[in-house]
């Protein structure tokens, strides 16, 4: 690692940069042959994929609880629960191979973080998620899937926290009426860790509507009965 990037993780993570390197020693040594990421990636582990998702942290309230939507191979999830262990962080992921990746993490790690199987549209992955107050998501679909898929895992005020790609403003503006059909209010394109990053990460945040929350509240309750 340069001295310059080491410098700047060291910034980004404090008193857990040792985890935060210890995680990408993991990335390197396994990421490729587990499908986790691409071999171009390797190289680039540390400005495009741990500081990219860490930085996302000065987002996220004290204490918050968050859900990893997708968590994949960790990211943003595993570098936030480095960077910021006040955080109660459950990392959502569908695939039996990449919840064995999380779960080895987390533990090797030593995280206090929870790794759940499934899907956030799927009714008991809501149960057990909801009221959330931040879900995150990186790379995992387009915002007007996102939105539907995750909106409901949040509490009334409760904020979606999508890291994008340069291009974030024209997805915004092109799924603007599916976002707010999902209950998402207020979306806006940000960015964070630019005193850290050649390129700051672009993040959309979208807040769950009071009213939809309780539209979603009456429905259940339905169910149930």
């Amino acid at each position: 690692m340069a001295a310059e990037v080491e410098d700047r993780a060291k910034k980004v993570f404090g008193d857990h940069y040792d985890k935060a390197v210890a995680f990408t020693a993991l990335l390197t040594e396994h990421g490729v042959e587990r499908g986790l990421i691409g071999p171009r990636e390797v190289d680039r582990l540390w400005e495009r994929h741990i500081l990219n998702s860490a930085v996302v942290a000065e987002l996220l309230p004290q204490g918050a609880r968050v859900v990893d939507v997708g968590s994949g191979a960790g990211l943003p999830g595993i570098p936030l629960a480095i960077a910021r262990p006040d955080l109660d962080l459950t990392l959502l992921e569908p695939m039996a191979r990449r919840v064995a990746w999380l779960t080895e993490c987390v533990e090797a790690l030593d995280l206090d973080v929870t790794v759940v199987r499934g899907r956030a549209e799927e009714p008991p992955v809501r149960d057990q998620l909801s009221d959330s107050d931040v879900v995150t998501a990186r790379a995992v679909a387009p915002l007007e899937r996102l939105t539907r898929w995750c909106l409901p895992l949040l509490r009334p005020g409760g904020r979606l926290v999508a890291l994008k790609g340069e291009s974030a403003a024209e997805e915004l503006e092109r799924d603007a009426e599916a976002v707010r059909r999902a209950g998402g209010i207020r979306p806006r394109v940000t960015t964070c860790g630019g005193e850290v990053l050649e390129l700051p990460t672009t993040v959309v945040l979208v807040e769950r509507d009071e009213q939809a929350s309780r539209r979603e509240g009456a429905r259940r309750r339905r169910k149930v009965r």
